[in-house]
């Protein structure tokens, strides 16, 4: 009975609002997510004049640069990590298998797509969420996030203060969902890649990981340290690892290339049917994997202490372009580089691992197993990251409603590594679709604010530029 009302309110969300014909036969569904992401990607990309690309050297400079912050308070590249922890995490290799699986090489490119007009989406709803922050004085530092914007956009429709905002309400309600059934997932994907790669038993797999994330999770400020050491480690190893195969297999990529763009507009037919299920599981996953307009990621932007809003916007802009475009694509690489035939009828973990054992034998199914841990794990604490704001702004600063939901979603971690993996997903598709749905309503009318912020800091920086200029010409 659960599972046939999981499943219906996916369907309103997730399946075809409106379908077009195609050639041949073939039709185009377009879900309400896909219509409403598309929209605001475009709309954001167009209004920030191409952000992704104009301003990619920016991107990079922003996060080179050092910043003082209060204690406490978490740095640009503090901020970096923790929405990267959960962005190149379980979206980048369950994420990416799941793509592949239902949609077929030609998602890839859709998650592309995805990842180049999402940047601008990121840095818009990161920017709102800088303005909006407030003071934490549970954990000291900052927090915010869409509910804190949507709170002041509730705020100015009202022409009034108000204690909460229905809206605000909403959305924090739907990242809590979201991040339990991301809990499922981390969990069920962790057992099925133990169980693989060393015939360890489900049950002890979750045990372990529910124990040691408890210890984690349920210390004060353990979160942020944690994940400074394992993001850059386990995404620099992923990264290597994936450079090794693709020099190994060089003369193969120009195929692989070939198969992604054919398959990408329907040219080719794959498994899940044609043009409107590679679309729609490309843009599907991409948003899963890069959170782009979802609003997950400003809760970690939010939290960082800078003297100038777009910073925090750029370095989350490109932390949706080192998600999808570089460690995705890893990912997908290492599967279709593969004999299609080595793999054809498996899905979920038993795909990737699969692959990867073709590529490096036997390392490479323990390599996977043990990445997928580290990328789980770093996905887990970094949601309960996002979850602390959410839970500030329902029920106000109170220590025990962050540890109620901690223990929360450490029950659907264990829950989840013994759930089915197609149910497990649709709760995640759930809640992130509705929490982007409830973001969309005030991003489009707040957009201008972000937008006012980008040109004072791009006539700060063309300002700065000319004065360090003449001084380089007057020391001639």
């Amino acid at each position: 009975m659960l599972e046939k009302i999981i499943n219906f309110i996916y369907e309103r969300l997730w399946g075809d609002l409106i379908t077009i014909p195609l050639p041949g036969g073939d039709t185009l569904g377009l879900s309400l997510l896909v219509i409403i992401l598309l929209a605001m990607g475009i709309y954001c990309t167009i209004r920030t004049r191409v952000l992704p690309i104009r301003l990619l050297p920016e991107m990079i400079r922003a996060v080179g640069e050092k910043e003082k912050t209060q204690q406490h308070a978490l740095s640009g590249w503090q901020a970096l990590i923790v929405s990267t922890a959960t962005r190149v995490g379980m979206g980048n290799l369950a994420g990416v298998v799941a793509a592949i699986s239902a949609g077929g090489a030609g998602a890839v490119f859709w998650m592309w797509v995805t990842a180049l007009i999402g940047a601008s989406s990121s840095f818009v709803e990161s920017v709102l969420a800088q303005k909006y922050k407030t003071e934490d004085p549970i954990y000291g530092g900052y927090k915010g996030g869409p509910a804190y914007y949507i709170h002041a956009f509730s705020e100015k429709v009202h022409k009034k203060k108000l204690r909460r905002s229905v809206l605000a309400i909403l959305f924090a309600i739907s990242g809590l969902i979201c991040w339990c059934g991301i809990s499922q997932v981390v969990g069920n994907s962790v057992t099925e890649a133990f169980f693989n790669a060393f015939s360890i038993p489900p049950m002890y797999t979750i045990i372990v990981l529910v124990l040691l994330s408890a210890v984690i999770v349920l210390r004060k400020n353990a979160t942020v340290k944690v994940l400074d050491v394992i993001v850059p480690i386990m995404a620099g190893c992923y990264f290597l690892i994936t450079v090794f195969i693709l020099v190994k297999n060089f003369s193969l990529l120009p195929g692989v290339f070939g198969r992604i763009f054919a398959e990408a507009f329907g040219i080719r037919q794959v498994v899940a049917g044609g043009f409107g299920a590679v679309l729609m599981n490309g843009i599907k996953r991409g948003l899963f994997s890069n959170e782009a307009g979802s609003g997950s990621a400003p809760c970690a932007a939010a939290a960082a202490d800078t003297d100038d809003p777009a910073k925090i916007g750029l370095t989350q802009a490109l932390g949706v372009l080192i998600d999808t475009v570089i460690i995705c694509s890893c990912t997908a690489f290492i599967m279709l580089l593969v004999p299609e035939e080595t793999v054809a009828s498996l899905e979920g973990m038993s795909l990737l691992q699969a692959a990867m054992e073709y590529h490096l034998g036997t390392f490479g199914n323990i390599f996977i197993a043990i990445t997928l841990w580290l990328f789980a794990f770093s996905t887990f604490i970094g949601v309960l990251f996002y979850a602390r704001s959410n839970i500030s702004y329902i029920f106000g600063n109170k220590p025990l409603a962050q540890t109620v939901y901690k223990i929360i979603t450490l029950v659907m971690l264990f829950i989840g590594g013994l759930a089915a993996y197609k149910v497990v997903w649709t709760v995640g598709d759930i809640g992130i679709a509705l929490m982007t749905i409830f973001n969309a309503i005030v991003l489009f009318p707040m957009c201008g604010e972000a937008i006012q912020i980008l040109k004072n800091y791009e006539q700060k920086r063309k300002t700065q530029k000319l004065q360090k200029k003449a001084e380089k010409q007057n020391l001639y």
